[in-house]
């Protein structure tokens, strides 16, 4: 079986690129970086170290490469021949790929094909449906009726630290043991989706990808500003100081009471996987940078983001929001100067104020809430 993946970083290689090639899947990735591009099809193989506490780095093979810059044919020709296509791009980047993936998917429906999948695998709440989106505002009504007849794009969640490491002068991907990658089970349309050993098929989505957003990926993102403020250079080094896990655990509790009221979910389930969830941000076997963790923070500060989207869905239950927005005034104090969007809100503050740059990043229509993240700001910048 033949698999399509767009993305050869981290994620790619040592997640989704990995378990596809482990579920007999012979993966070709989709990369703008040739040096990448140009290593995989040299070796047919790329390592991957796993952070387990022995010496345990994998041989994934057979693996190929092409290079979306230059080599539009070749994977138009490999997206008709795929069995299932996966991304690990980042969600800002699905438009880029979605004109590429449309010329395939039209040409592989004219060639009377069998039914493909797409999955998104992105930190973002259903970024198949994204991606969908993009490709059906490429074509015509009716284009757009074979696509979706023929593709289907179930929605994902995914979790699984992943980093670089220099090995015998090559970057490769290190990454935690622990994964998960949930996929909705009711949005596939091949069959073949169902063969990835390690993947967890659900009806529905909904509660997994929020569990993963508002707890792994706001404690992270919540380590990292408050790490930054503290003046820690990596996450694990944050999550030493005890009163810095503590106020991330608290961060990660406030919201797992949202959870907890929608969904059911026990409080025991969730404290559980809050303390899971510190342990793995904290493995020292790990070296995260507050940088890297804390990026792209008007993106993390978003509307339906990690930060906001619980923070806001508190607010609106009377439940307590006194560690999430501080979170997020923390998010507001990040500055990174080759960042550009941490840049981007720093101009803003200088020019307009915290409140409204709270009102214009996090787009809450709210005031007493806005009130108390640009409280907690003031409060944050006046005890340095």
């Amino acid at each position: 079986m033949n698999a399509v993946h767009f993305g050869a970083g981290n994620i790619g290689r040592g997640f989704i690129g990995c378990l596809l090639s482990e579920s007999d899947f012979e993966v070709c990735f989709v990369d703008v970086n040739s040096d990448v591009v140009n290593r995989l099809n040299d070796d047919k193989y790329y390592m991957m170290k796993i952070l387990d506490g022995v010496e345990n780095i994998r041989k994934i093979s057979p693996v190929t490469a092409l290079n979306s810059l230059t080599q539009e044919e070749e994977i138009i020709k490999k997206i008709t021949e795929a069995d299932i296509i996966t991304t690990s791009t980042g969600v800002n980047n699905l438009p880029r790929i979605a004109p590429l993936l449309t010329k395939g998917l039209l040409k592989r429906a004219g060639m009377k094909k069998d039914r493909i999948d797409i999955i998104a695998n992105e930190n973002a709440i259903n970024a198949s449906s994204i991606l969908k989106k993009e490709i059906l505002n490429l074509v015509s009504a009716e284009e757009a009726g074979i696509i979706e007849e023929n593709t289907g794009f179930p929605n994902s969640a995914i979790d699984r630290q992943a980093l670089s490491e220099n090995f015998d002068g090559i970057d490769i991907a290190v990454v935690e043991p622990y994964y998960e990658w949930v996929i909705n089970k009711s949005e596939i349309l091949s069959g073949k989706t169902l063969k990835i050993k390690g993947a967890v098929y659900v009806e529905y989505m909904k509660p997994y990808i929020e569990r993963k957003l508002y707890c792994v990926n706001a404690g992270h993102a919540t380590a990292a500003y408050a790490g930054f403020a503290a003046g820690c250079k990596t996450v694990q080094e944050a999550l030493a100081r005890e009163e810095i896990q503590d106020f991330v655990r608290n961060t990660m509790k406030e919201n797992a009471e949202y959870l907890i009221k929608e969904y059911g979910i026990s409080g025991e389930e969730m404290n559980a996987y809050i303390e899971k969830t510190l342990k793995r941000h904290g493995n020292t076997s790990i070296s995260d940078s507050v940088f890297r963790v804390g990026r792209s923070p008007v993106r993390k500060v978003g509307y339906d983001e990690r930060l906001t989207a619980p923070a806001r869905k508190l607010y609106d239950m009377g439940l307590p929001v006194v560690f999430i927005t501080k979170a997020i005034a923390l998010a507001f104090c990040f500055y990174n100067p080759e960042d550009e969007e941490s840049v981007e809100i720093q101009d803003y503050i200088k020019l307009y104020g915290i409140k409204e740059a709270v009102k214009h990043f996090t787009q809450l229509q709210n005031e007493e809430l806005t009130d108390i993240i640009a409280k907690n700001y003031e409060i944050i910048r006046l005890s340095k």
